[in-house]
C-alpha cells in the first residue's frame, strides 16, 4: 500500500517538473523553428525573382566588355590609318651629294659629255674566267723533267755546251763523244720539243689567239706538230744523204741542227716561267726577247752549215739562199699563214 502511494506521488509530482525541465534545456533553434512555422509554397516566385538577378548583372559586364573591344578596334584603326598616311608619304628630298655636283659640273664644262657629240660604245666581250692552276703543274713538270735529266747525266751536258761554245773542234771528235750517250740524246731532243710546245701555246694565250681553246686539246697538239715537223726533216735529211751519195755531210747537218736545238730548248726554260706567270707588261717584253734569241740561234744555225757543207761541197751563196727559202723560211710562213687564217675565220 505503501508503495502504491509514493508511485502515485512520484506520477503526479516529480514527472511533471521533470517536462518542465526538459523544456527549458531545448536549443533555440528548435523554440525558434517552433515560433516561426515554414513559409507555405507560395513563397517560390520571390525566390525565383531573386535568383534571376545575377544573370543581369553578367549581361551588363557582357556589355562592357563589347564596349572595351570597341574601343580598342578604334585604336588600331586609327593607327593603321596613321601607318598608311605614313607610306604614301612621299620621301624627303635629299640634298645632292658633292660627287653629284662634280659630275654636273664636269657634264657642263666637258665638250665631249654636251648632247650632241657621238658616242663610242665598247663592245669588247667580256672573257670568262679560266682556272689556270694546271699551268703551275705543266711548269713545275717542264723544270723537273730538265733537272732529272741534267743530275743524271753531267757529262752528257758539258759536252753539249763544249760542243755548242767550241765549234772550230773536229766535228767527228764532238760527235763521237756526245754519239756514247744514245739515251741522253734522246731525252735532250723530247724535251725540245715538248718546251717548244709549250713555248708555242704561252705565244698563243699571251697574244689572244684562239682564246677558246681548250689546253688540254691545243698543247698536245702543238708538241705533236713541232715532233712531227723535225722527225720528218730527219727522215728527209737522211734520205737525201743516202740519194746524193752524201750520208756523212747529211749526218754532220743533222749533228748541228739538233745541236742547236737541244740548246735553244734549255735557253726557252726561263722564257716559259715568265710568260706564264708574270703580267701581260713584262710577259710581252720578254716575248719579244726570246724571239730574238730564237732567230740568233737559227741564223748561228745557218752560219755553222754553211762553213761545214762548204768543206764537202762547192756551191754558190745563191744556191744556200734558194735552200733555206724553200727548206726552212716557207714551211714556216705557210704554217703561220694557216694559223692566221683560223684566228681570223674560224675555218682551216
Amino acid at each position: 500500500m505503501r508503495n502504491w502511494l509514493l508511485s502515485l506521488f512520484f506520477i503526479l509530482v516529480y514527472w511533471p517538473l521533470q517536462a518542465q525541465n526538459a523544456d527549458s534545456v531545448k536549443p533555440e533553434s528548435s523554440r525558434v523553428v517552433q515560433q516561426n512555422p515554414a513559409p507555405q509554397r507560395t513563397g517560390t516566385d520571390t525566390a525565383r525573382r531573386v535568383i534571376r538577378k545575377p544573370a543581369v548583372k553578367k549581361d551588363s559586364t557582357r556589355t562592357v566588355i563589347h564596349k572595351v573591344d570597341s574601343a580598342a578596334l578604334a585604336k588600331d584603326t586609327v593607327k593603321l590609318k596613321a601607318d598608311s598616311l605614313a607610306v604614301a608619304a612621299p620621301p624627303k628630298v635629299l640634298p645632292p651629294t658633292p660627287y653629284e655636283i662634280y659630275l654636273k659640273e664636269l657634264a657642263q664644262k666637258n665638250d665631249f659629255l654636251k648632247p650632241g657629240r657621238p658616242r663610242f660604245v665598247d663592245t669588247n666581250p667580256v672573257r670568262q674566267y679560266k682556272d689556270l692552276d694546271w699551268l703551275i703543274y705543266l711548269m713545275s713538270g717542264v723544270l723537273l723533267l730538265l733537272s732529272i735529266i741534267r743530275l743524271s747525266y753531267r757529262k752528257y751536258f758539258a759536252d753539249l755546251f763544249r760542243a755548242f761554245l767550241n765549234p772550230t773542234l773536229s766535228q767527228r771528235q764532238l760527235k763521237d763523244q756526245l754519239s756514247q750517250a744514245p739515251f741522253p740524246n734522246f731525252l735532250m731532243n723530247a724535251f725540245f720539243v715538248i718546251a717548244l710546245g709549250v713555248y708555242l701555246y704561252l705565244v698563243l694565250f699571251r697574244m689572244q689567239i684562239f682564246p677558246q681553246a681548250e689546253p688540254w686539246l691545243l698543247i698536245p697538239g702543238l708538241i705533236m706538230m713541232v715532233g712531227l715537223i723535225y722527225g720528218a726533216k730527219f727522215i728527209v735529211l737522211r734520205f737525201c744523204g743516202w740519194l746524193f751519195g752524201n750520208s756523212e755531210l747529211a749526218d754532220a747537218y743533222v749533228f748541228i741542227l739538233y745541236l742547236i736545238n737541244k740548246v735553244l730548248g734549255i735557253l726557252l726554260v726561263p722564257f716559259l716561267v715568265i710568260l706564264a706567270f708574270c703580267k701581260p707588261t713584262i710577259a710581252d717584253t720578254f716575248l719579244y726577247i726570246s724571239i730574238f734569241f730564237i732567230v740568233l740561234l737559227v741564223v748561228y744555225r745557218y752560219i755553222r752549215s754553211y762553213s761545214l757543207v762548204k768543206q764537202y761541197l762547192s756551191f754558190s751563196k745563191l744556191h744556200f739562199f734558194l735552200y733555206l727559202c724553200a727548206f726552212e723560211v716557207a714551211p714556216v710562213l705557210i704554217l703561220i699563214k694557216v694559223l692566221q687564217n683560223i684566228w681570223l675565220t674560224g675555218n682551216p
